[in-house]
């Protein structure tokens, strides 16, 4: 069956968060799964478990996907991302490293400033997409996917020891925290109970350290993964749960699990890695040209920039494009056609959005059909991948 969509006019992207080699290696090993801190925590508020990325994490809760993701909208929801890297870029040369291996203009961020950005390769491929926050602490903080834990650690390590043997002063820690996110709209409310910090003063993509509900030594910082208002608090794995307990004794708080995260994110436009931008797609195919810094850009010192900065002022064979429907859901891998009914390009995501009550997608069509409002064809059935 083959159904109308529309391009919707834009797509977003806002973060991603992370944990640490230490912990990692206490909690799996090749034959089992990596636990995070909130593992038990997880079983005893009846989080249903499943594999991600080599982590056992709860896909949801007692209360459905669907209640879940309009919690989250109307209140705010509790999401466990412990699975996802932590790291501390040290030393006085630990912009010029970062820099070294990301598009974005690191030198330009305020202390606790932060920033998305993009590991590339010398292709212009996608490696990864991370969060690097400047903080005033002297070092930069990083946070990047749980699913390139290990080629992006070893990125950074080795372009650490190549800095090193030219004597530049770099160094590197994996963090050992739990990563929780508050997300939704009365986010900054809850947490503000447990904090001496006024969290009016901590704006979007801004972090600090502070007590969170008596645990010392908290990073937050507010960005999210959903759309929504909210922090992600990297917190010391020993007090992860009690913050975790702590936030749910607001009623305003609930457990989330990985389908809400998912149709969160979805629906806001955001992309997953590994689904959306890959190795094989450039920032501009993948509609992240803002992550590229304007200094960045003239100066073209950042991997892959003889591919991507002359993609900026020229058209790219594909696009990354938002797609909206009735009827059947769009599904990964579904074919897009032209409406003379040639396949042009492929859905990367997509569901049914539960509060749109449409079906939302992303995908990859060629640059002459990537305008908002163009309207193409979804194969809905026929073998799913």
């Amino acid at each position: 069956m083959r159904q109308a969509v529309s391009m919707v006019a834009r797509l977003g992207f806002r973060l991603q968060a992370l944990p640490s080699v230490l912990g990692r290696q206490l909690s799996c090993t090749q034959d089992v799964l990596c636990r995070t801190p909130l593992y038990d925590f997880h079983l005893a508020h009846s989080g249903k478990m499943v594999e991600f990325a080599g982590w056992s994490l709860p896909v949801q809760y007692q209360d459905s996907h669907i209640d879940s993701h309009l919690h989250t909208r109307q209140h705010c929801s509790l999401f466990d991302v412990s699975h996802m890297l932590q790291t501390k870029i040290l030393g006085s040369d630990r912009v010029k490293l970062m820099e070294s291996i990301v598009v974005g203009d690191i030198a330009e961020l305020k202390p606790n400033q932060g920033t998305l950005s993009l590991f590339t390769n010398e292709a212009g491929g996608i490696l990864d997409d991370l969060i690097v926050t400047n903080t005033s602490e002297g070092y930069l903080y990083v946070v990047s996917n749980a699913g390139c834990w290990d080629k992006d650690l070893a990125l950074m390590q080795n372009k650490v020891k190549e800095l090193q043997n030219r004597g530049s002063d770099v160094g590197l820690e994996v963090v050992d925290n739990a990563l929780l996110a508050l997300q939704g709209p009365t986010a900054a409310q809850v947490l503000q109970a447990g904090v001496a910090d006024d969290l009016r003063k901590l704006p979007f993509m801004t972090s600090a350290v502070m007590e969170v509900f008596g645990v010392s030594g908290c990073r937050v910082t507010r960005c999210g993964y959903t759309g929504e208002d909210g922090v992600e608090i990297s917190v010391p794995a020993a007090g992860a749960v009690h913050l975790a307990t702590a936030l749910l004794e607001n009623p305003e708080v609930k457990l989330a699990g990985l389908a809400a995260r998912d149709s969160l994110r979805l629906e806001a436009g955001l992309c997953l890695y590994g689904k959306d931008i890959d190795e094989h797609t450039t920032p501009v195919e993948g509609s992240l040209s803002w992550t590229l810094g304007k200094r960045r850009r003239a100066a073209m010192d950042f991997p892959g920039a003889k591919v991507i900065v002359p993609q900026l002022k020229g058209k790219v064979q594909q696009k990354r494009v938002g797609l909206m429907c009735e009827g059947a859901p769009m599904r990964a891998h579904s074919p897009i056609l032209s409406m003379e009914g040639t396949v042009i390009g492929t859905v990367t995501s997509g569901c049914p959005s539960p509060c749109l009550k449409k079906n939302v997608a992303m995908g990859y069509v060629p640059y002459e059909y990537s305008r908002p409002g163009t309207l193409l064809l979804i194969e809905t059935s026929g073998p799913h991948f």
